[in-house]
């Protein structure tokens, strides 16, 4: 039976869409016997030190926030307690007080049990607030879901998804759903929706953009689509007094159906998921306003790998100078786009941090890249990323790229200076740096192998597959591609590599032991910049590589610019064994004695430690 990707990780058969639950049809499914070998061959493989739900099923992270009263971080998220495929979706709960080590609440904190709520419990924020007169209370807003299916390809039923509360009186331990519930029922009843869900609060600011929504107002932002239109984020006044009290204010933006700008900036697709809304400045003042958004409905040709046609997604967005009145206008105009993540990383949420003063982004991992039997057998899926930290990355004196003419580059805003060289703007992407706690008890091998490449270089031992890579790389002009290969045992390599000739970073992932595992290759598009000194000297920026691999789960960093989260899938007895540094000149370039790059720096943590249960 043909399978539609439904909404919030649903699976959705495509001839039974009245149906409230949703199943894996799993045809020609093999002996229990072939399930268990197969499955205990990746079982030890789970990971240390990133977040995942006591057992069964778990996708988008939701009600991310920090507490001042207790000093606590709460992460939620999407979980079925009840089995290991999507469905009864209720919210599991955990704490923190680094985003390393999380208490884990072994039952959820909100589950599927009321008329307006009773068909799932959906994406939504986390904010302390004072609510009925209690002080110290803090409040979870999210999707309440009263009927299934959803899909942004099926007609929209209104009252199928609303706006609800609940509020914790006792720092996060229970939670108890508001009486006023839902406080926004449905869609604004003039417009036709694709979906309407996943709120998130966040401050408008700069420019005003509506008479009804003056800078620095409290904003509610809904997402969804406008059907035959375009994706959009669907924007609310909200009472900071009331979290109670929100009022349409009109969509964020109109960009049309499956526009691409370029393979910098992705397929913005026909429906958003999990939009947040995020306000940005540089060391120099400068500010500019991001929405990050999960997008469904790309075109095949954008997707090669085997997996649903979505993807993560970031916008930059410009609120017009003089006021629109008109409730269908759109509040802001589409500035430049970029790719939050190129590899299985979605439904992004994220949350302002007061102790570090940045905004920290936590995604759901998927584990659509493993056969149905063996996830099965497994007992669990999908994992929250790493703690991600946003920047305004702001680049003076640009010259070039590598290749690429920074007019076809869309994914960065350019300034042109008076020298020739231009100013470049655009999403920046790191590890938050409280990861550093994972080195604590870990092997450390600094500076290893300095200097010129020419093919592979020596083997570094591995003892785990939990490990850490930071290595910095100057390339030559003449360079074919440069890189890191990791080995596992029976000659299986995971290649982190970039070409610059195609300005494509990539990961070419082992041939799977089960020919149903997905390990085809994941690949992002990655330049160097050219910059000119005071001199008039011009010098190209390094090739910055930072990795983390914690079992089955690989998140990799490229200059702070690109980022690829896969799942490697190899035997458990197979692991990480050993990396190596390698480059390679153009076999077309004629002879030089200069290598094809050199390695700068490196840094391998071997024994990352496991995060501890509090």
């Amino acid at each position: 039976m043909p399978v539609l990707a439904g909404c919030e990780g649903a699976a959705i058969p495509a001839s039974s869409v009245t149906q409230t639950q949703s199943y894996h049809l799993v045809e020609n499914s093999p002996s229990r016997e072939q399930q268990i070998t197969s499955a205990r061959r990746v079982l030890h493989s789970r990971p240390s030190f990133h977040l995942t739900a006591p057992h069964g099923w778990l996708n988008d992270p939701c009600g991310l926030g920090y507490d001042p009263t207790t000093g606590l971080y709460h992460l939620s998220f999407q979980w079925n307690p009840k089995g290991n495929d999507w469905g009864n979706i209720s919210w599991g709960h955990s704490v923190s007080d680094d985003l390393i080590s999380w208490k884990i609440s072994p039952e959820p904190c909100l589950t599927p049990s009321t008329e307006y709520d009773g068909c799932g419990i959906f994406t939504g924020c986390f904010r302390p607030s004072n609510i009925n007169g209690a002080t110290g209370a803090l409040t979870y807003i999210y999707t309440s879901v009263r009927r299934l299916p959803l899909h942004y390809t099926l007609p929209y039923a209104a009252g199928s998804e609303s706006v609800s509360l609940a509020v914790s009186l006792d720092n996060g331990t229970t939670w108890q759903r508001l009486d006023c519930n839902p406080i926004l029922p449905a869609p604004p009843p003039d417009v036709t929706v694709t979906a309407w869900r996943d709120p998130y609060i966040g401050v408008w600011t700069g420019k005003q953009g509506h008479n009804r929504l003056p800078p620095s107002s409290l904003c509610g932002f809904l997402s969804g689509g406008i059907v035959g239109q375009t994706p959009t984020v669907f924007v609310y006044s909200v009472d900071p007094s009331d979290l109670r009290k929100w009022t349409y204010v009109g969509p964020l933006v109109s960009i049309g159906l499956n526009v691409r700008p370029s393979r910098w900036s992705g397929d913005l697709g026909i429906n958003w998921e999990t939009a947040n809304w995020i306000v940005l400045c540089d060391r120099e003042g400068t500010t500019r306003n991001f929405i990050i958004m999960g997008v469904e409905g790309c075109l095949a040709a954008e997707k090669e790998q085997k997996r649903v046609s979505r993807s993560q997604l970031w916008m930059a967005v410009d609120p017009p100078g003089q006021p629109r009145c008109d409730p269908t206008d759109a509040l802001a105009d589409y500035a430049f786009s970029g790719i939050f993540d190129h590899g299985c990383a979605y439904a992004a949420n994220s949350f302002w941090d007061p102790v570090t003063s940045q905004y920290v982004v936590y995604c759901w991992i998927t584990e659509e890249d493993l056969p149905d039997d063996i996830r099965h057998y497994q007992g669990w899926s999908g994992v929250i990323s790493l703690p991600r930290v946003v920047k305004l990355t702001t680049l003076r004196n640009v010259k070039k790229a590598r290749r690429s003419e920074l007019s076809d580059m869309t994914s960065i805003e350019k300034i042109a200076n008076t020298k020739g060289t231009y100013t470049i703007r655009t999403l920046g992407i790191e590890p938050d740096q409280r990861l550093k706690k994972l080195r604590r008890t870990a092997k450390s091998v600094a500076n290893v192998s300095l200097g010129g490449l020419q093919c592979r270089g020596k083997c570094l031992p591995l003892t785990t597959s939990r490990w850490e890579l930071q290595a910095e790389f100057g390339v030559g002009k003449q360079c074919n591609i440069v890189g890191v290969e990791v080995e596992h045992g029976l000659n299986l390599h995971t290649v982190l590599a970039w070409e610059p000739n195609t300005e494509t970073f990539s990961i070419q992932r082992p041939p799977p032991y089960d020919p149903n595992i997905n390990h085809t290759p994941e690949t992002a598009p990655h330049t160097l910049f050219t910059f000119v000194d005071e001199s008039g000297a011009e010098h190209e920026e390094t090739l910055r590589i930072h990795a983390f691999s914690d079992g089955n789960v690989l998140e990799v960093f490229v200059n702070e610019r690109a980022v690829i989260s896969t799942r490697i899938y190899v035997p458990y007895d197979e692991a990480s064994v050993g990396l190596r540094f390698f480059a390679e000149s153009d076999p077309s370039a004629s002879h030089s004695t200069h290598p094809p790059a050199i390695l700068l720096r490196a840094t391998l943590w071997d024994e990352l430690e496991g995060a501890r249960v509090i």
